[in-house]
């Protein structure tokens, strides 16, 4: 016989340990997916205990069920229309009376439920005393002692999942003040008059209509009772208004909320008077300094970008040749043909340059990630939050801005953690300016060609700080004329300092890192494949059968290569993707673009990754030649005025991200018509801005 399955909707606030519980079940079976429609994350555990399936589903962190975020968004959604036997309500227990303002809310659902004081461990460090049993008798439901970190009352915790499975529902304890409960009872009564049928309670009905939810008043105006229980609720709210004194029902509901979690708090919890300073506190004094805070992160992130492309640098050689032996012995095996053409130059060469800037990622991530749950980036968003604002945006948006410096597809995904929609939107339409890596290659290729070895790695660095001092200035101009908005003031959670758990690192990075993989790889295989069929078509037989012969009558292995070299040029000057060139030519030629260089940017679109290979066949050099090639460089070098070089690194430090990066731009801002947006606007600006470059480099060098 099949087990039964207990389905628990796992709810906490931001940083409670919700992730850590997962992953303190250790047997469980982890499951990863997007909730429906949206692209908040969604977790489920499987795991078998005393003849039953738990699954558990991991909500977003909220702070609250009002619809304020996306994620508060999809856990009321989840909470209020589908199906679940019991909610795991997630507390910290050394920060007991915030958590236990979610847990008021949750209450009023009248589901099952339990609650679990996680960081157990953590309040005994700081002589926090809480009365669980005290707590249990308040709430009306379970309240169990639990550490994730130290697995403690992980088993006790799966007990009362079966026990409260078993068990009947109990009625809610959760008492608003006497008017409130007042209004509560009549709508009740009504209800019960007039048999209205439901699967919710009464009481939960009654609740949510005086705390004007949206859902539930669309559900009621078409039904027969809605004209008997509207001429109630303006009675009740009336009555409500001269009791309070405010009309404002959210102020109403919030206050009785906080009143609450303040009683149910002095009741049960008990702290020692301690007069020294906690750890936590003596490390906020240096690493959020008003002076001392800012250069501390910007040499945590210095040091983190060269750990990022130093090490990276390692792997990125072996993956490139590992790819490169690949694609020749592909080619051996099969011979020189469309087929081979196809599966080396094509399939082989896009899922390669994916593969190739993983390294840089995981290194990324992995340095991000460590940062995160030691709870110093909470402190950092804080720290930069005034900076941030005098330029629009919001201190939580340096993580997606900084995440950016290395892969534009994980740093939308980033952007997830802004609340307020407009801020998540600009924070969006500038991340693009943070160079990622996949534009590296092309910066060296330039910078190799024109500047000196020893000035190389000061352009680059200026290169990288003027995208992102670029990217500022345009969030101001977006803010004052697109997304105009009141600032939202900064509430961030600020964690304790905690020991990373390389556990919930590995997590994280193998979770980003396989999104990577799947989105990127996707998109980037498939833009490989056309930019092959382009370059490639439609044939010229006549000119190639010309060329076969003088390559056969050649008297040199030298000649031999001038001559193939020659025929690729014919080819792709003469293919799709050369009549693009050339139709768009006049476009870029007042920022000092030739076809050619016109047509690298335009297959930048698909992947930034195939600008140095595009120049490479496009200056009759072959395929093979990369951004460190002698050969390459010195065609560039000869072929390209300076001044079009700087123009033409302006423009990739600006315009649009890869294909991949677009389409989950897409996905993140909701709507198609945020991309053909930031098409517009950040094409404009790189054309407007390489102009200028343009022209005020050739006047200096005049």
């Amino acid at each position: 016989m099949k087990n039964k399955i207990i389905k628990i909707a796992l709810v906490g606030q931001p940083n409670v340990g919700k992730s850590m519980l997962i992953n303190s079940l250790s047997n469980a079976k982890l499951k990863v997916g997007n909730f429906s429609g949206v692209t908040v994350t969604k977790e489920e555990v499987f795991l078998e205990y005393k003849n039953y399936t738990i699954q558990i589903i991991d909500l977003p962190g909220a702070y609250s069920l009002n619809n304020y975020t996306l994620e508060e968004k999809v856990t009321k959604e989840f909470l209020d229309n589908s199906s679940y036997d019991i909610i795991l309500n997630v507390l910290d227990s050394t920060n007991l009376q915030r958590n236990l303002l979610l847990t008021s809310e949750l209450l009023a659902l009248d589901k099952k439920m339990i609650i679990a004081l996680n960081m157990w461990d953590e309040a005994q460090k700081e002589s926090i005393s809480i009365d669980e049993i005290q707590l249990s008798k308040i709430l009306g439901k379970p309240c169990i002692k639990t550490s994730a970190a130290k697995k403690i009352g992980i088993i006790k915790l799966l007990d009362e999942i079966i026990s409260k499975y078993e068990s009947e529902k109990l009625p809610s304890k959760l008492f608003f003040s006497d008017v409130i409960e007042e209004e509560i009872e009549k709508i009740c009564e009504l209800l019960k008059d007039c048999n209205y049928k439901t699967k919710d309670s009464f009481r939960q009905i009654a609740i949510k209509l005086l705390k004007e939810d949206k859902t539930i008043y669309k559900l009621f105006h078409d039904e027969p009772i809605w004209i008997k229980l509207q001429s109630l609720l303006n009675e009740s709210f009336n009555h409500l208004y001269i009791h309070f004194e405010t009309k404002n029902i959210e102020d109403i509901f919030n206050d009785e909320k906080f009143a609450f979690a303040k009683g149910a708090f002095f009741e049960t919890v008990k702290q020692k008077n301690i007069d020294k300073k906690t750890l936590t506190e003596r490390f906020d004094d240096i690493l959020i300094h008003k002076f001392f805070g800012l250069p501390i992160f910007l040499f945590l992130m210095w040091g983190l970008f060269q750990l990022t492309f130093e090490i990276g640098n390692i792997p990125m050689d072996l993956i490139d040749a590992f790819f490169a032996n690949i694609i020749n012995n592909t080619k051996e095996i099969l011979g020189e043909n469309q087929l081979s053409s196809i599966i080396g130059d094509g399939i082989i060469a896009g899922v390669g340059s994916v593969i190739l800037f993983l390294p840089n990622i995981v290194i990324l991530f992995f340095g991000i990630a460590l940062l995160e749950t030691t709870g110093y980036m909470s402190r950092v968003a804080f720290l930069l939050d005034g900076f941030f604002h005098k330029f629009g945006l919001h201190g939580k948006s340096f993580i997606p801005l900084v995440t950016g410096f290395g892969c534009s597809v994980p740093a939308y995904m980033a952007a997830r953690t802004l609340k307020n929609e407009k801020d998540r939107l600009l924070t969006l339409f500038i991340i693009g300016f943070m160079s990622c890596g996949a534009r590296l290659p092309i910066y060296v290729l330039f910078v190799g060609a024109f500047f000196s070895e020893q000035n190389a790695g000061n352009i680059l660095f200026l290169i990288y700080i003027s995208g992102a001092i670029l990217g500022l200035f345009a969030a101001k101009i977006l803010k004052i004329i697109v997304f105009k908005s009141e600032d939202e003031p900064f509430v961030m959670e600020m964690p304790k300092y905690r020991v990373p758990s390389f556990k919930l690192i590995w997590h994280t990075v193998s979770n980003q890192a396989m999104m990577y993989l799947k989105k990127a790889g996707t998109y980037i295989l498939a833009a490989s494949l056309l930019i092959w069929f382009a370059s490639n078509y439609p044939k010229h037989l006549e000119i190639e059968e010309i060329y076969n012969q003088k390559i056969e009558l050649a008297i040199n292995e030298e000649e031999k290569i001038k001559l193939q070299n020659e025929l690729s040029l014919y080819n792709l000057e003469n293919s799709f993707l050369g009549y693009v060139g050339k139709f768009t030519e006049p476009l870029f030629s007042p920022l000092g673009f030739d076809w050619k260089m016109s047509v690298a940017l335009e297959t930048g679109l698909a992947a930034k990754e195939i600008v140095v290979s595009t120049l490479s066949i496009l200056y009759g050099l072959g395929e093979n030649s990369d951004e460190s090639s002698n050969s390459l460089i010195e065609k560039i070098k000869n072929n390209i005025p300076f001044a079009s070089a700087i123009s033409f690194i302006v423009f990739v430090m600006i315009y649009l991200p890869c294909l991949a990066a677009s389409m989950v731009f897409v996905k993140e801002a909701g709507n198609w018509k945020y991309l053909v947006y930031l098409f517009i606007f950040t094409t404009s600006t790189a054309w407007i801005l390489s102009f200028i470059a343009y022209n005020i480099t050739k006047l200096v060098m005049s």
